[in-house]
């Protein structure tokens, strides 16, 4: 029995690929740079399955390889980034430790090599991605091994970063859209791309062949968002309205900062080009022309998917929410409400004085610290600690009041009541970011 090699499988595709084969019984090899963690997270059988830990950034040698790989593996490699978070990290994953590891398979006798590439991958493209993508595929035409280069456009998959992006996009009802989003798309369904690469395993192709994986025709990224917005279970289309280039690819440098955003310069530059390909030569593996972009979505995934993509917009707008709740308490107290009216309440609680004066100051920064925590502390610590600090102290306040000045539950402006969704908007805010991890 043929034994399949996957690079990558802890990654998006390369874990889609990795349970389609150990679902027809084939033995794996998957790599992860936390093959732990990898196969915990894996759907199929372990008992298919051997990891070997692999980090494509330290570039391994074809050394290395040669000590895992046999004669007659079909290996594929489903590793890449989209975005480098250090100079380097393109060249390095998408690059020499590809070409390393076509070098071992030709020394040792692989049956196939399929290399994931990318639609538009070429050593003299204008993104760094496809342009490393594009060498690593040149160096393997250049080998006597019979390979696949399949070149996928965008990829839909419930599970992918992209597909979670733009599904997020179709639920508002405005958006602005580069030059009003006219770029061409040809997105495809992962269920094709899954299918397309064990076709061409199957088949065992000799020589070396590029077969773009895309969707039946091109669509405009307008499009594109409209009829998925359809699928969401919106009838009426959402209000485009264009957004000047460089706007654009200036707000892609600026969300470019942080490390979890799917957009910088590069990816915004790749956007804008946009790209499409004829879908003969997929259509032709498969048998079948792909899936439409129209019927990504089915209908029983439509509301669990449309909730995701709200929650994508609507978790930060309440974080920011209670975060300026406890900022402007902080404002309020040190100067913009009267201070002997602050003074005045705590009396009604038992502070006089110096006490009082202290009292005030402490609770007004302690509630500054809240704030700036609820914005700058990692999830893991805001469920460790930050809300159900939170939620205590608020606590502690209500109850504290209720037993001095309970007339203030009759208050016409609810300053007691108000506290009720105020906790709710907390616990939801921790349940959002999950359970705290073990140490």
């Amino acid at each position: 029995m043929v034994r399949v090699v996957i690079v990558g499988a802890s990654g998006f595709l390369g874990h889609a690929l990795a349970d389609a084969f150990a679902r027809e019984g084939e033995p794996l090899l998957c790599t992860s740079r936390d093959p732990g963690a990898a196969a915990g997270a894996a759907r199929w059988p372990v008992t298919h399955a051997a990891w070997l830990a692999v980090d494509l950034a330290s570039v391994p040698d074809a050394t290395f390889w040669m000590t895992h790989l046999r004669p007659g593996d079909v290996v594929i490699n489903a590793a890449g980034i989209l975005r480098e978070h250090t100079a380097g990290d393109f060249d390095a994953v998408h690059h020499r430790a590809p070409a390393a590891l076509f070098d071992a398979c030709a020394a040792c006798g692989v049956r196939l090599v399929v290399q994931v590439s990318a639609l538009g991958a070429a050593d003299d493209a204008a993104s760094g991605y496809h342009r490393s993508k594009g060498l690593a595929d040149r160096h393997l035409r250049g080998l006597q091994i019979a390979s696949a280069i399949v070149r996928p456009s965008l990829v839909w998959g419930s599970e992918g970063a992209s597909a979670n992006l733009f599904a997020a996009l179709a639920v508002l009802p405005v958006l602005a859209l580069p030059e009003g989003g006219r770029q061409p798309l040809q997105p495809i369904h992962l269920d094709d791309v899954v299918a397309g690469v064990q076709a061409l395993v199957r088949a065992r192709p000799v020589g070396t062949r590029t077969v773009a994986f895309v969707g039946p025709a091109p669509v405009s990224f307008r499009g594109y968002l409209r009829d998925l917005r359809r699928q969401l279970g919106y009838c009426g289309g959402a209000r485009v309205l264009p957004m000047p280039r460089g706007l654009f690819l200036a707000g892609a440098s600026l969300a470019g900062r942080s490390r979890h955003s799917f957009l910088d310069a590069e990816t915004a530059g790749m956007l804008l080009r946009g790209n499409a390909a004829p879908a003969d030569d997929i259509s032709r593996w498969l048998q079948r022309p792909p899936r439409a972009h129209r019927t990504f979505i089915a209908p029983a995934d439509a509301e669990p998917l449309r909730q995701r993509a709200w929650l994508r917009w609507l978790a930060p707008l309440l974080r920011l929410s209670i975060a300026f709740v406890w900022i402007w308490t902080f404002v309020v107290s040190i100067g913009l409400y009267p201070r002997a009216q602050s003074l005045d309440l705590l009396a009604q609680v038992g502070a006089h004085g110096a006490w009082a004066e202290l009292l005030l100051s402490a609770a007004a920064l302690f509630d500054l610290s809240l704030g700036i925590g609820t914005l700058a502390l990692p999830a893991a610590l805001r469920s460790r600690l930050l809300w159900p600090l939170q939620l205590l102290l608020i606590g502690f306040y209500m109850a504290a009041i209720t037993l001095t000045m309970p007339h203030f539950w009759l208050h016409p402006f609810g300053p007691l009541s108000k506290n009720l969704p105020m906790c709710a908007a907390i616990v939801v805010a921790w349940a959002l970011d999950g359970p705290p991890r073990r140490r």
